[in-house]
């Protein structure tokens, strides 16, 4: 057999116990905060068939999905016009299957295809693997967790309002002390489209101005001017894209310059009834910042619509979400409402890491290690190993016959905090030898007392 590099496709990784010891801290906090609001897990296959997905992420997201060619030899069934077919055709012959490019389409479709079992409000939350076929960067991955929190059948913008609690106290959770929940609406950028006399190039507008913060106002005017926008339009539409001031007062400034645009003042209520509701309650951490040159997912997104980023490292948005007035008519189920939210695990793990956030027992997986010089004082600690185990104390035996150095090494490279060893003087008087690895004490203790000291 011939010798294989080891390696794993680009953008892809493997996770150490360490590192996986954090990813669930970080799974573990937010689904934490998911069932506090009352949200129920689901799950739904790594594989979606294709017409589920394509179509619903525009020209570039359906570019970034994976396709699954079909098993078997499907190329001895080819037919000779596939060769002459086009690229997306030839790609329906040979592939009907694609892995999931988010979980949001996915949720839409399991709810229609089991909308009699379910009770509606339904309110789920999904923490699973998606997949894009994007460039590898920094904060980018081409296979990274989604953990997100739909709930549909509920037009009430009180859940827009708890998305936001929710992000507030699991990032809070997690030690961040500054970041920036930014919530727009999509009606309020309908509307501004419709008092420049574009309501055509919505979507060219939205994907410019959402690019303030990388290009400058410049880079926006410039890349408007090359899609049909006129001189005129910009110097209408560069006072929106500049507001300035608290929420309320864009709020009040919105109110005039869409005066004209009734979608674009029922996107102002919607905001401020949110704000109202957020009133009631206290915001731990974030800071909620009204921001219309957010344009996210416009391809579903109907309403309220959200971003979170950090404001105490460079990263990417770490969350986000809207509303999506009927995401399951796609599906055949006409005139069902939803709202959603997204963390991005894998950001917020880089955020964590470059701030030193992890708690130090996030390393330690193992409680107690027990050392038995012999194969006798091996026999002697399977009682103690089980006492441990029962007391839901993490806890493993070294087999015995290794140096007690070696156990040792063991236990410190595995972080684990404390180190039973059991000799024959131990087996005989009944006193093991208990050794916390961080302060390197050591005592004399029964089997009882260990585990209340280690507990």
């Amino acid at each position: 057999m011939a010798s294989v590099k080891p390696s794993v496709p680009k953008g892809m990784r493997d996770f150490s116990p360490a590192e996986m010891v954090k990813r669930n801290y970080i799974f573990d906090t937010i689904k934490s905060v998911f069932r506090k609001f009352g949200y129920q897990q689901i799950e739904t296959p790594t594989m979606e068939n294709s017409a589920t997905l394509m179509g619903k992420y525009g020209d570039e997201g359906d570019r970034l999905i994976f396709k699954v060619l079909n098993s078997g030899d499907y190329l001895s069934k080819a037919q000779p016009e596939w060769l002459g077919s086009t690229n997306a055709k030839l790609t329906n012959h040979i592939s009907e299957k694609a892995l999931r490019y988010d979980l949001t389409v996915p949720f839409a479709r399991y709810v229609v295809q089991h909308q009699n079992d379910i009770t509606f409000p339904f309110k789920r939350f999904q923490v699973q693997p998606v997949w894009r076929a994007d460039r590898p960067q920094k904060g980018r991955y081409r296979e990274f967790y989604q953990c997100d929190a739909d709930v549909v059948g509920s037009n009430s913008l009180l859940n827009e309002a708890e998305f936001i609690l929710i992000y507030d106290e699991a990032l809070s959770k997690l030690g961040l002390t500054n970041f920036t929940i930014k919530i727009n609406n999509r009606k309020i950028l309908a509307g501004i489209a419709e008092i420049i006399g574009k309501p055509e190039l919505i979507v060219d507008m939205t994907v410019a101005i959402d690019k303030l913060d990388k290009i400058g106002l410049d880079g926006v005017v410039n890349e408007l001017l090359t899609k049909g926008f006129t001189r005129e339009d910009i110097d209408r539409l560069e006072p929106v894209i500049l507001l300035q001031g608290a929420n309320a007062e864009k709020l009040e400034k919105l109110k005039t310059i869409l005066s004209a645009s009734e979608t674009g003042l029922k996107g102002i209520a919607e905001l401020e009834t949110i704000l109202s509701y957020l009133q009631s309650f206290t915001l731990i951490k974030a800071t909620v910042e009204v921001d219309i040159t957010l344009a996210r997912g416009l391809n579903y997104y109907t309403g309220a619509i959200f971003e979170v980023k950090t404001n105490e490292t460079v990263m990417g948005s770490i969350g986000g979400g809207g509303r999506y007035d009927d995401l399951t008519g796609m599906f055949g189920l006409k005139g069902l409402t939803g709202a959603g939210i997204s963390f991005g695990a894998d950001r917020i793990y880089d955020v964590l890491e470059e701030l030193k956030l992890f708690p130090e027992a996030s390393n330690q997986t193992t409680r107690v290690l027990i050392c038995p010089f012999d194969a006798a004082g091996e026999t002697y600690a399977l009682p103690l190993l089980q006492q441990l185990r029962t007391a839901s104390i993490n806890a493993e035996l070294y087999p015995a016959g290794a140096k007690i150095k070696k156990q040792l090494d063991y236990a410190n490279n595995k972080n684990i905090p404390y180190v039973v060893v059991i000799g024959s003087d131990e087996v005989q008087s009944g006193q093991l030898t208990l050794k916390n690895m961080q302060t390197g004490e050591q005592q004399k203790l029964s089997a009882d007392n260990i585990l209340a000291v280690v507990k």
